[in-house]
């Protein structure tokens, strides 16, 4: 992180299960897309990180949803600042496998019930996004010039 001042090398830097426990752990997850007009649009979504990549599900006519059918660049942030992990990637329709996995997982997670929505989701009607990383930031407040690390995918 060039101008940050932080030492060179990987002496001390985090281990990537900091970053996957946060991830998993992070109960709403900012979203940042790219309007067609070039612009940003940010938003808070509930989701998971599952398999490696952030999966959330959306309507279909969404501000989120037509950002990321013409552009497919986003970056996600988890919600708390000073234990920051921000990922920097691509969004993808989730597969049929993956929406299986997700719908009851999601529903526990957040004591919700997708009954009314299952079906537009599993028959492929309504997206749920996979956000796969191409680079993830981590950000510990407390140990920011010792820590603070860069994971490229």
């Amino acid at each position: 992180m060039p101008g940050y001042g932080l030492p060179q090398g990987s002496k001390g830097l985090l281990p990537w299960s900091w970053a996957d426990q946060r991830l998993k752990k992070s109960h709403n997850y900012w979203i940042t897309t790219v309007k067609p007009d070039g612009s940003p649009h940010s938003m808070v979504v509930w989701g998971l990180w599952q398999d490696g990549r952030l999966l959330f599900s959306t309507g279909s006519k969404s501000r989120k949803a037509r950002n990321l059918a013409q552009n497919a660049n986003c970056v996600v942030c988890t919600e708390l600042a000073n234990e920051a992990v921000i990922v920097e990637g691509i969004a993808e329709i989730a597969g049929l496998p993956e929406r299986r996995k997700f719908l009851p997982t999601y529903e526990r997670k957040y004591k919700f019930d997708m009954g009314g929505i299952e079906q537009d989701i599993l028959s492929m009607k309504e997206p749920v996004f996979a956000v796969r990383p191409r680079v993830v930031f981590g950000l510990w407040e407390k140990h920011f010039i010792q820590k603070s690390t860069r994971w490229a995918f």
